[in-house]
């Protein structure tokens, strides 16, 4: 078990990475815009839009250009799987994607193109439209998302008093030299479907009112971001966190995992929830508690590391109270 003085190198060495400074720009442009005060909040994984008999999602995701050029068949396929994975943490089902991609001519955009349109396939989720330019010397790509959901998981309603569940499939290696952690482009699409269906059951049996999507600041840049939009401080105990065989601990809690959830719930629901990962085969487990207050923090059952006081230093300065309508 670490000892104080490397739970607080890890602590630093997160506060640092650079999959959670990119958060902080959310919060710039989303200032820039003018976006707090409106009626639909900003912050989740997709914006939720009532529609009178639920929720229309709506969400876009763009990578970055060294992500494109080095892998751009993978960075095609997770337009397509990202984009599905934040529809499924707001309890919701995806409907179509649009594109927008930039390329040096079409051998450029072959293999990102490839890339979506296997993932398009493999998740059942259409492609409907979008933008090409592919008379640019720059590949990029941004793809956009709409799905639907009956009951939603925010990332506004983690409570103090609830337990801290990590769900993430482990069935997977690392896509080098990214924190890419992939478990899905030689999974069976039947399966990866049906893994999808787990958060909005969730959501519909009221087992959850909150879960995020653990996106590029990891296990830990999550937490702060879910977190602060709920107004809570998180304790993660290192000692709970399940590892994949081989991997570092201060790796995975900064790794993008191709299927991987926080999810904040009671202790009293927490094992019905876990029963519904385990039931396919998917890692979950309580990997720590919500607090009172603005601190996100690392355990290990003796001592305490703050990673980060978003009362002290905001991350995305989209809370609650900002967004209130």
């Amino acid at each position: 078990m670490a000892n104080r003085t490397d739970l607080e190198a890890l602590a630093a060495k997160l506060a640092a990475s650079s999959g959670i400074a990119a958060k902080a720009d959310i919060g710039t442009v989303a200032a820039s815009l003018g976006l707090a005060g409106q009626p639909v909040v900003v912050g989740d994984d997709c914006a939720a839009l009532p529609d009178g008999n639920g929720y229309m999602l709506f969400a876009i995701e763009g990578f970055i250009n060294e992500f494109v050029a080095a892998d751009p068949w993978f960075a095609g396929w997770c337009g397509v799987m990202v984009n599905i994975s934040d529809v499924a943490a707001m309890g919701g089902r995806p409907i179509a994607v649009v594109d927008a991609v930039w390329a040096n001519g079409e051998t450029g955009a072959a293999p990102v193109l490839e890339g979506m349109r296997a993932a398009a396939r493999t998740f059942g989720v259409p492609i409907v439209g979008g933008h090409t330019n592919i008379r640019t010397d720059r590949g990029q790509l941004s793809v956009a998302i709409l799905g639907r959901a009956r009951k939603l998981l925010t990332s506004f309603d983690a409570k103090a008093g609830d337990v801290l569940i990590a769900a993430i499939d482990h069935r997977g290696r690392y896509r080098e030299p990214f924190n890419n952690w992939e478990a899905a482009t030689d999974a069976p699409p039947a399966r990866l479907r049906g893994d999808l269906e787990i958060l909005p059951d969730i959501a519909e049996a009221g087992l959850a009112l909150a879960a995020k999507d653990i996106s590029q600041g990891g296990i830990a840049g999550t937490a702060i971001m879910l977190a602060e939009c709920s107004d809570v401080g998180i304790d993660i105990d290192i000692s709970a966190v399940p590892l994949p065989d081989g991997v570092a601990l201060d790796r995975w809690l900064a790794t993008f995992p191709s299927f991987g959830y926080l999810i904040s719930t009671t202790p009293e629901k927490a094992d019905e929830v876990i029963l519904r990962f385990a039931a396919r085969n998917i890692s979950a487990t309580v990997i720590g508690s919500v607090t009172a207050g603005s601190e996100v923090a690392l355990t290990d059952g003796t001592e305490r590391a703050v990673i980060r006081d978003y009362a002290e230093q905001p991350l995305l300065q989209l809370g609650r109270q900002e967004n209130a309508a």
